[in-house]
């Protein structure tokens, strides 16, 4: 089939379109958490006020008490995820129309690898951030503490994946024109998009942890803006998880990805680079879950694990793609 060139330029004004909202989005959430920062304290230099207050009194004087802290409105991070739905849908369409321009999931090569995963990215957010509002409810913490750490990310991996591996729109190779490439890059997408997720969170909670030793030793810690995200505790929890389906997903891709090896190449393992590092990842997150989960490790030591398997992904999507294709040569740059 031949390739629909209007149609692909309208993917490439919806995807300018939905970076300059989430660049707006992306200062809306560090506008939010600059403000939480503040209000945090303000209340906190309130409370050692009140505190004092008492003290000198010796309890024998009528003490203020300190009014009860209210939810404060978060204007910005309203605004934000306004503009990041906004933004989402922009991506959307990118997406779509890049496959209905060249009649195929669009998947087929390092951008639109980077295209459709950084989507997922985004949607993922969006679920959290709506369950996340339904909890609050009751309670439960607002999500829109990720949005800086979500968007960054997003912005910062499209905008590498149009100045470096962006390519025109093609057909396939004849080696991925399978059904394998619907099913076994669709999991390893979403797995990776999990896997980005559970890498911002884990970079949050080591800076909490660091900032929860230094108040420990009486001193002052550093970026006020990290007293409106949650403990490193939650932090880590959350990480676990997104890792943990993560893990399943990748597992399922590497077993899928012997399946069409075996259909392409007679071979279900052929020690090709790109299914050497698909290995290599699933050892280092199997070795975190399984360190955390029956050794007790947790906290910084869990932690640098699943950092080092994020690393090892990155390896896999900018190095081996690029510089070891083997027969894995689809990069398409």
């Amino acid at each position: 089939m031949t390739v629909d060139e209007n149609v692909a330029q309208i993917s490439n004004v919806l995807l300018y379109g939905a970076m300059s909202a989430y660049l707006f989005s992306f200062i809306a959430y560090a506008a939010d958490l600059a403000e939480g920062g503040q209000v945090i304290k303000a209340r906190e230099a309130r409370r050692t006020a009140a505190t004092a207050t008492a003290a000198t009194a010796g309890g024998g004087g009528t003490t203020t008490l300190e009014k009860p802290v209210t939810a404060r409105r978060r204007r910005a991070a309203a605004v934000g995820t306004s503009l990041f739905t906004v933004a989402t849908l922009l991506h959307l369409g990118a997406v779509v129309s890049r496959g209905v321009s060249v009649h195929r999931v669009p998947w087929g090569n390092m951008f639109e690898f980077a295209l459709t995963g950084t989507l997922i990215v985004a949607l993922g957010y969006l679920v959290a951030v709506g369950r996340a509002h339904r909890a609050g409810l009751g309670g439960g913490r607002d999500a829109r503490y990720l949005g800086t750490f979500v968007t960054g990310p997003i912005l910062a991996t499209l905008g590498i994946a149009l100045r470096s591996f962006y390519v025109q729109a093609a057909q396939l190779v004849p080696a991925l024109d399978s059904y394998w490439l619907i099913i076994h890059v669709f999991v390893a997408i979403l797995a990776t998009a999990l896997s980005t997720l559970g890498f911002s969170a884990t970079v949050l909670q080591l800076v909490q942890e660091k900032r929860d030793r230094v108040k420990a030793a009486g001193n002052r810690a550093g970026g006020v803006f990290m007293d409106a995200l949650p403990g490193s505790v939650e932090l880590e929890r959350t990480a676990f998880r997104l890792n943990a389906v993560a893990f399943v997903m990748w597992t399922f891709t590497l077993i899928a990805g012997a399946v069409w090896a075996q259909v392409a190449w007679n071979r279900y393992w052929n020690w090709d680079s790109k299914e050497v590092w698909t290995f290599v990842i699933w050892v280092v997150y199997a070795t975190y879950l399984h360190a955390r989960a029956t050794r007790g490790w947790n906290g910084r030591r869990a932690a640098w694990l699943s950092v080092l398997g994020f690393a090892c992904m990155l390896f896999n999507y900018l190095v081996v793609n690029i510089f070891f294709p083997g027969l894995h040569s689809y990069a398409g740059v």
